[in-house]
């Protein structure tokens, strides 16, 4: 990327700056010497916000639904940058009264929160939080706004003890359909470092794509016996109509509609990636050269 491309003291406006994605793209953007306004609800605890001040970020408790002093404070902001998570009342919602006020305001960029797989590709109904990105992007994308998608397939780190597909304590690799699909993996450190770079670059396009590693089910396995040292086989559960068929049960009895990620927006996803769809290309890793790329390996110890 050239010098114009990459223009540092910046100032970037990070929503949901307390979660852990947005924490850290709140460091990497000070790291390059951007000037941060964290944007916080007006309940949070100070535990949560001492570490933004103490780093060098500006913390301003906002009232989404309040567009008037929302837009003042993203006055004289070059980039908005939403981390926030939640269903429809925040991802569409509350996202679309920070869209308002970013356009009120005059900011030039945004970049929503996505952080995902490829949902262009998929078809409405097949994950219920990618559905909601969706919809937001058609309504981002009806205005002048600059924006600027990071894809970057699944957190590396929901390997280690949240996706259920390594098992330690089994020794194996579960997963339905084709063990040779190829999938994206990227941790949240480099979807972080990543977006910071996109929030700084002028000429990012509409959607960046990346992958701290493109791995399949048997390169899972691979990764899996080396970092804990000893062989893991694989246990195929079944096919992909199988899986969505283990998918309609779970939301029938335990439906949880109000969690972002219950058991089956998981299982959602896990298809999702399983089918190939969703798979990310080309991939813009190289767009910023200084970020170090962690691989699944590294991720799993």
């Amino acid at each position: 990327m050239t010098e114009s491309q990459y223009i540092t003291h910046q100032t970037i406006v990070v929503a949901g700056a307390t979660g852990h994605l947005g924490t850290l793209i709140v460091k990497e953007l000070l790291a390059r010497h951007a000037h941060v306004k964290a944007l916080v609800r007006k309940d949070t605890p100070l535990s949560k916000t001492a570490p933004l001040e103490k780093a060098g970020a500006m913390v301003i408790p906002v009232d989404y639904q309040n567009t008037v002093t929302l837009t003042e404070a993203l006055r004289d902001a070059q980039c908005v940058i939403s981390a926030l998570s939640g269903l429809r009342e925040v991802i569409v919602d509350m996202q679309s009264d920070l869209l308002k006020a970013a356009l009120n305001a005059g900011v030039p960029r945004f970049i929503p929160s996505d952080y995902c797989i490829d949902y262009q590709k998929l078809p409405n109904g097949s994950n219920r939080n990618l559905d909601l990105r969706r919809e937001f992007a058609v309504i981002i994308d009806n205005t002048p706004i600059h924006t600027t998608s990071i894809l970057n397939g699944m957190f590396t780190d929901l390997l280690k003890d949240q996706a259920p597909l390594i098992l330690p304590k089994l020794k194996r690799v579960i997963y339905w359909g084709d063990a040779d699909q190829p999938m994206d993996f990227t941790t949240i450190a480099n979807t972080a470092a990543f977006t910071a770079a996109a929030a700084l670059d002028s000429q990012a396009p509409r959607f960046l794509r990346i992958a701290g590693e493109v791995a399949t089910i048997r390169d899972l396995q691979r990764a899996a016996s080396r970092a804990y040292g000893k062989e893991f086989g694989l246990w195929r559960i079944g096919g992909l109509g199988f899986l969505a068929t283990m998918i309609r049960i779970m939301r029938t009895i335990a439906p949880a509609r109000e969690e972002v990620f219950p058991p089956w927006q998981g299982m959602q996803y896990l298809h999702n990636m399983l089918s190939g769809l969703p798979k990310l290309e080309p991939l813009d890793n190289a767009r910023y050269p200084e970020i170090k790329w962690t691989t699944v390996r590294e991720v799993l110890g």
